[in-house]
């Protein structure tokens, strides 16, 4: 299936209106360029319950329909939580980057992570820059999130895509190409949690590009629906 998400690109200085095809959706997991971080992670996620991945990184699938940029998702009870991600969108013969959310239902996790996948919306900023502007620098960018949690706004996570794999190696280890295929959008790993993987009625997280000097910002709210039967 098909979604279109109409995004601003910014890129070399201007703004302008650009609207993407997503065909498929893939996550990409257990990224981490550095072994002990990734391991770190592999233990956070066992202390829920979710069993080790097969190999190392590993790339789940979900719907295309489900990556959005609205400002609000709403998850099944209260067992779902956030994790700040690039998202590489590939279309047109070019490759975006943008920044979202894996939104993930952590219950659902513990016994079958590419269902979970598919249990809440992906959301994403909608703003993209060009992956070609950021080659020269990628291990300079920095992710970051915020919690909110019973009202206190917390940082979450942080850190450099240096800690991540280089985009080529995650690009040829999910694809076996050099290229992303059009239509695809990705998300390419995530750092752990300070303080642990928790649920939040609110989200924020942005990418920043200290080299050209500007930042990519996006939130959303998270609505919890009652479980009944």
């Amino acid at each position: 299936m098909t979604t279109e998400i109409a995004f601003t690109l910014d890129a070399k200085g201007s703004k302008t209106p650009l609207t993407l095809k997503i065909t498929q959706g893939v996550i990409a997991g257990w990224t981490g360029r550095d072994p002990v971080a990734r391991d770190h992670h592999i233990k956070e996620l066992e202390a829920l319950g979710i069993a080790p991945p097969a190999s190392t990184p590993i790339y789940y699938r979900c719907s295309a329909r489900r990556f959005t940029t609205d400002g609000m998702i709403e998850c099944t009870d209260e067992n779902s939580s956030g994790e700040v991600e690039f998202c590489l969108i590939a279309s047109g013969g070019k490759t975006y980057v943008g920044v979202g959310s894996d939104h993930t239902d952590r219950k659902v996790e513990t016994y079958n992570i590419t269902v979970s996948k598919q249990m809440c919306d992906k959301p994403i900023a909608p703003v993209v820059w060009e992956l070609s502007e950021l080659l020269p620098h990628w291990d300079q960018i920095i992710l970051r999130s915020w919690a909110t949690i019973k009202g206190e706004k917390v940082l979450y996570q942080e850190g450099l895509l240096s800690g991540m794999l280089p985009v080529a190696e995650l690009i040829k280890k999910g694809f076996d190409s050099d290229k992303l295929p059009d239509g695809t959008a990705m998300f390419g790993g995530t750092f752990a949690a300070k303080g642990g993987i928790r649920p939040a009625e609110r989200f924020d997280y942005e990418i920043e590009d200290p080299v050209l000097k500007r930042k990519i910002s996006h939130g959303y709210d998270v609505k919890t629906l009652p479980v009944v039967g």
